[in-house]
């Protein structure tokens, strides 16, 4: 694990699917979310922080696992930097593996009042190569009952409650009754979770992602997760930026493919 610490804020990063676990400004409650069943063992995703889901999303059909590789694999740390803004910088590389001939993947954190991911994907073969990314974003809240995420309403999305029927969001904020699963679909949206219980709220800005998934296991399936306690889902919501089903990316021989999410925090207003 690496530990990153600056003047503003603190940041752990595991390099089991170089899995940022925490975040914390200085006096305020932390901003990710990690479970206290997580598995930390080899083969098995962190559940919590921002799992790093590459080069697929979901479970389809003819892949060996959910939600891609390498969020159980173990990344390298390549270097850290000091920026004059007083930020650090982490960069994290993916070693050569035989289900991902001449790709190069690499995993910016840089730390500061805010935390900033990127997801950066070079295609260094001679043919198109496809994928779905996605920073799948666990994020600590006081009290799901009394938390909102507000910036997409009037957007379409794919409801994986509803068999993944394609509706569109009427209110002005999502409110949380029951399981969550949501993909929202074109959109580039800065969104905000409003957590009333800890008087704060946190701005999801991102770069390149024109999918937004909003997740919330609730009572039954949290219960029947086994890395997951089963009152936790009280206590978190995720929040994920990528590009996922449809809106997978094609990226041409000797392309690059950037993935950015910037996630900060201010006391409600």
């Amino acid at each position: 694990m690496v530990r990153i610490e600056t003047p503003r804020s603190v940041a752990e990063v595991y390099l089991q699917g170089a899995t940022v676990t925490h975040f914390q400004k200085h006096k305020e409650a932390p901003l990710l979310f990690l479970s206290a069943l997580s598995r930390f063992e080899d083969n098995a995703p962190i559940r919590g922080g921002i799992p790093v889901i590459f080069p697929w999303f979901g479970k389809p059909a003819d892949k060996p696992s959910q939600h891609g590789s390498v969020r159980t694999r173990a990344w390298i740390l390549a270097g850290t930097k000091s920026n004059p803004d007083g930020s650090v910088e982490a960069r994290f590389t993916l070693p050569p593996c035989a289900e991902l001939p001449s790709i190069a993947v690499e995993y910016l954190v840089t730390v500061s009042e805010a935390l900033s991911v990127e997801l950066i994907v070079t295609n260094q073969s001679a043919s198109e190569f496809t994928f779905e990314n996605c920073l799948h974003t666990y994020f600590t809240i006081g009290d799901i009952s009394k938390t909102t995420v507000s910036g997409l309403k009037g957007v379409e999305y794919l409801d994986a409650m509803d068999n993944f029927a394609r509706k569109t969001e009427r209110d002005d904020a999502i409110r949380f009754k029951c399981e969550t699963d949501r993909v929202y679909v074109n959109t580039t949206h800065t969104t905000e979770i409003h957590d009333a219980a800890l008087r704060r709220t946190i701005r999801v800005e991102k770069e390149n992602s024109v999918s937004t998934v909003v997740w919330n296991p609730w009572i039954e399936k949290a219960k029947r997760m086994t890395d997951y306690g089963d009152e936790e889902y009280k206590s978190m919501v995720c929040v994920e930026s990528g590009n996922v089903r449809s809106e997978e990316i094609k990226l041409a021989p000797g392309g690059t493919s950037s993935l950015k999410v910037k996630l900060s925090s201010n006391p409600a207003s």
